[in-house]
């Protein structure tokens, strides 16, 4: 069974936009993995527009006294492109895994994988990659199928890929049976990682729907789901809330 880790951002992004602390990052964090998900993910950005510095260390706090408390081994997953304001982030908070993606200035979010191909892509993985291992944290690279340069990855010390399923789910939304062809893809793609030593990982836009067909996939380790989980979160609580909110409203209380 694959294990499911939670990215929080968008729990971050509503408590920004209206500052303050509703909602409570760590109070939700703790009920998510209270009702047993296996770990939690954040993505801090250079602007903050969600997850920031302080938070990576309150979370980071959370889960160490989260796991001491309850006796468990939940995991804390960060994701962040390679730079040196990174590298100094992980290397002082030293989470289980660190999944460097490639950021684009600007971009809403992650849209791409790693071009390893490219030798300054590879020169500039590989330093920072070597001075996680060092302090033993496991490290994905964030990547699209095509599998020619999974062995770049293997190379240069990934631990494991985390595979970008965009691609899938967009395709999923419109058409199960063109999503099932696509799905065949990342088949081949976790084969060929698997083969090479790689664990592979996988997310982007996964949901209830999509997954039926995703978690399926051979040698799926870990998904990490956010935005989509948040949003059916919303969807699959909100009757209950409004009725709360009536009850308190009705005369006859």
């Amino acid at each position: 069974m694959a294990h499911l880790s939670v990215n929080v951002n968008k729990i971050a992004t509503l408590r920004n936009s209206r500052g303050g602390n509703i909602p409570d990052l760590l109070q939700i964090s703790g009920m998510i993995l209270d009702s047993g998900a296996d770990g939690i993910t954040i993505h801090p950005r250079e602007d903050e527009r969600h997850i920031t510095k302080e938070d990576v260390f309150a979370l980071s706090d959370f889960l160490k006294n989260y796991n001491h408390t309850k006796k468990t081994n939940k995991e804390f997953n960060i994701e962040g492109e390679p730079s040196q304001r990174f590298l100094d982030i992980v290397l002082a908070v030293k989470p289980n895994q660190v999944t460097l993606v490639p950021v684009t200035p600007g971009e809403i979010t992650s849209d791409h994988g790693f071009a390893l191909k490219d030798p300054s892509v590879r020169s500039s993985l590989e330093p920072i990659i070597q001075k996680i291992k060092a302090e033993n944290m496991r490290v994905s690279l964030f990547m699209e199928t095509d599998m020619s340069s999974y062995s770049i990855a293997k190379e240069i010390g990934a631990d494991r890929i985390e595979l970008y399923t965009g691609p899938f789910a967009h395709v999923y939304d419109e058409s199960e049976e063109l999503g099932k062809k696509i799905f065949l893809d990342f088949i081949h793609a976790a084969e060929a990682a698997s083969k090479l030593g790689l664990g592979v990982n996988a997310g982007h836009d996964l949901d209830t729907n999509n997954l039926k067909v995703f978690s399926k996939l051979p040698h799926l380790m870990e998904v990490s789901i956010g935005h989509r989980l948040v949003s059916q979160s919303l969807v699959d609580g909100i009757e209950k809330t409004i009725k709360q909110y009536l009850k308190i409203l009705s005369p006859n209380v």
